[in-house]
């Protein structure tokens, strides 16, 4: 993808690009899973955080995901404009050109790294700034159009937040934020070749090698259930640790069932049985697979809210005693 190859709109006419189009380059909706899990690595962690210095350091880890998605963008714009679920996005659609998304990303990316850095430490800003370009560059510039295990290695760069959140507070790397970005890698996979199911002839019409693809459908449903099953002891796991407890045991053994039932039942289903009922069942886990990791990460949070509580319900009862 280069600068000059640009998109126009079918009518042709010229367009100026919103406020709204610069923020959809930014891709919002991933930015908040990005955010939510490195807003929990970051309060789940042993050391207290100030504020303001908190707040600026979501701030900084959210510029950098956006700057991940437009630099995404530009250089998937060739790819995006040739499949139904990405063809509307700005730079595919002419609202955008290339050129703006590439200096978006670069831009974004040096102020996100910096102003991290200072406003935190500099492990944070180094995990930020190799997020980056493991997405930009490792995923999608290399992964992505290479090998079917693009979504499996590639599945790394959105595991890091929970990661950077935990290196704000506590300037270092722990079993626990080890675990949080292992939940978010082995969830990817099965995620996104879910999806892979239903988008039907997407990928090979764009050229991406996806499991589905190369290997055909009745193999990636066996691998969806596999890397299913291999989730499972890593979200449990997460429970045993200093910052887990009852509500995310819970929790997870709760909605770890539940994948798993879902990803046994695509795995069982023959291809015309899929077709037949227009993929409802890959469809619903998919949509499921959407609220599993704010469902953990939420269970995360919750049980820390309630050590935190603990000693002053303590104190509480123990004055009417």
């Amino acid at each position: 993808m280069t600068d000059t190859q640009t998109y126009v709109p079918e009518a042709g006419q010229p367009y100026e690009a919103s406020f709204g189009d610069y923020v959809a380059l930014l891709k919002p909706r991933v930015m908040s899973l990005v955010v939510f899990t490195a807003l929990v690595g970051l309060l789940v962690a042993p050391v207290s955080v100030h504020p303001v210095v908190g707040l600026a350091a979501i701030v900084f880890i959210a510029l950098g995901a956006g700057a991940s998605g437009a630099l995404n963008m530009w250089w998937d714009a060739d790819i995006d404009v040739v499949m139904r679920r990405t063809k509307s996005r700005p730079v595919p659609a002419g609202k955008v050109t290339a050129g703006e998304a590439l200096g978006l990303g670069m831009a974004l990316s040096g102020i996100s790294v910096v102003m991290l850095g200072l406003a935190a430490n500099l492990l944070s800003a180094a995990l930020l700034a190799f997020t980056i370009f493991f997405y930009a560059v490792i995923y999608s510039m290399w992964l992505k159009r290479a090998t079917p295990q693009n979504i499996v290695i590639g599945g790394a760069a959105g595991a890091f937040p929970p990661m950077i959140g935990w290196a704000v507070a506590t300037g270092g790397i722990s079993i626990e934020s080890v675990l949080m970005f292992g939940l978010i890698f082995m969830w990817t996979p099965p995620h996104f070749w879910a999806l892979a199911l239903f988008m039907k002839e997407d990928y090979s019409n764009a050229g991406v090698p996806m499991l589905t693809v190369t290997h055909g459908r009745k193999v990636t449903r066996a691998h969806i259930l596999v890397y299913t099953l291999a989730l499972v002891p890593v979200a449990v796991g997460l429970g045993f640790t200093s910052i887990g407890g009852p509500i995310y045991l819970a929790t997870a053994v709760v909605v770890n069932l539940r994948f798993v039932l879902g990803a046994w039942q695509i795995w069982r289903r023959p291809e015309a049985a899929a077709e037949a009922d227009s993929y409802a069942v890959e469809k619903r886990f998919f949509r499921f697979s959407l609220l599993y990791l704010f469902v953990l990460f939420g269970a995360l949070l919750a049980d820390h809210v309630l050590r935190l509580l603990t000693p002053s319900v303590l104190t509480i009862f123990g004055g009417f005693w």
